[in-house]
């Protein structure tokens, strides 16, 4: 077998955009050794091809499944090729002279022929190594991983969340790690840490094309061993129409190992925004009725704007089992999996606050924070969601759209 120099592909991030799970399964075990210092996960629909780019987010390698649905494969190909630099490996059934010859000129590096061999994918990865721009080159292997944290509703606890999530990352490994408090107008990642910063998210939109090492450094504020960007203190002018958070998280991801963003909600472009660049979102919700009925509207809210659902993650905070609906009810009613529950501690996490201290990991919330950031440190593939149960329909009324 002819050997290539893995030197330029070993840490980059990839991604399978394939609807097809054998096809998947087949090609998975040949990519992930050769990324021994990157990342491996999967697109498992065709999204808007308008989309696609924030969908793929800071890959720079794409596995993209031709075969499947050669028309929609070849708009995402060419809106791909005309948004970015990232390099894409067709995906085709057989040998199909006409259709490689289309995927190459809608912008494709190479292509892969099924079945899939090692020598096919050692080879095509060389070939997008070589063509591989050298802005991308000299930029970070592995870009952060960026965690949105939402609210289904206001008080679900979204923001107790996603700081405890920040420190958890940190106790965890991760070695730079920063908490960007990205609501504009309703922010309290300021009061909960008991922190007085100067500068606030706003000073990085205004410098944006200024934005150096040395000006973030001044920008954010260290605590526990973490950075953390705050909210302004009070509602400055044009604060509620900034629509697009790029500027911040592009810069972040490229210096941070970690990056959790504590969102105002799910709805309006300047969430949408952080939801589209995140590889990751947490929507928070309790397990009562009108905080379950509000995140259903937020998963169809996200899933109408084009944000996958591979990336959405329902987490259940303050959740008792004796009050409320269960974990498995929960799942049944609103048609995707629980993610995880993080149990209630009213006494630690009230301490906590008034310390402006994370809450400890030996308390019941600090454990559920534990096994989250865990989950989410490993996870890169999703189980599938409960099926459509005569409980389900029972509780559909419950959070049926009213006409």
């Amino acid at each position: 077998m002819q050997q290539h120099d893995p030197a330029n592909f070993l840490s980059w991030r990839a991604i399978i955009l394939s609807p097809d799970r054998a096809l998947v399964a087949e090609l998975e075990p040949l990519i992930l050794p050769r990324l021994t210092g990157g990342s491996l996960s999967r697109i498992e629909y065709y999204p808007n091809p308008r989309d696609a780019g924030a969908q793929i987010g800071s890959a720079q390698l794409v596995f993209l499944d031709v075969a499947s649905n050669p028309e929609q494969a070849l708009a995402i190909l060419q809106e791909i090729a005309r948004q970015s630099r990232i390099q894409v490996l067709a995906l085709l059934g057989g040998n199909n002279p006409d259709l490689i010859m289309k995927c190459l000129r809608a912008g494709a590096v190479d292509f892969l022929l099924r079945p899939f061999t090692a020598d096919q994918v050692e080879s095509a990865l060389a070939k997008a190594a070589k063509v591989l721009p050298m802005a991308e080159s000299a930029a970070p292997a592995v870009a952060a991983k960026v965690v949105a944290v939402m609210p289904a509703k206001g008080a679900c606890g979204a923001t107790t969340v996603a700081c405890n999530l920040a420190f958890q990352f940190h106790r965890m490994g991760a070695k730079r790690v920063l908490l960007a408090d990205l609501d504009p107008l309703a922010g309290t990642v300021s009061f909960l840490l008991k922190l007085k910063p100067s500068f606030s998210f706003m000073d990085v939109l205004q410098r944006g094309n200024e934005l150096d090492p040395d000006l973030w450094k001044a920008t954010i504020t260290s605590t526990g061993g973490i950075d953390v960007l705050l909210s302004p203190d009070m509602a400055l002018p044009g604060v509620s129409q900034q629509v697009d958070a790029g500027p911040i998280l592009n810069f972040a991801r490229q210096s941070y190992d970690v990056v959790i963003a504590d969102t105002g909600s799910a709805y309006g472009e300047w969430n949408l925004s952080q939801a589209r660049l995140a590889t990751e979102i947490i929507l928070v919700t309790t397990n009562e009725l009108p905080a379950l009925q509000a995140a259903q509207r937020a998963l169809t809210y996200l899933e109408t704007n084009k944000i996958g659902k591979w990336k959405t993650r329902l987490v259940v905070n303050r959740y008792e089992r004796d009050l409320g609906l269960s974990r498995e009810v929960i799942g049944t009613a609103l048609h995707t999996e629980v993610f995880d529950t993080i149990p209630s501690d009213y006494e630690a996490i009230q301490k906590a606050l008034m310390e402006g201290k994370p809450v400890p990991s030996s308390t019941a919330f600090g454990k559920g924070m534990m096994q989250l950031a865990e989950r989410l440190g490993a996870v890169e593939k999703r189980a599938k969601p409960p099926s459509n149960s005569g409980l389900s329909k029972l509780l559909g009324g419950l959070f049926s759209k009213k006409n």
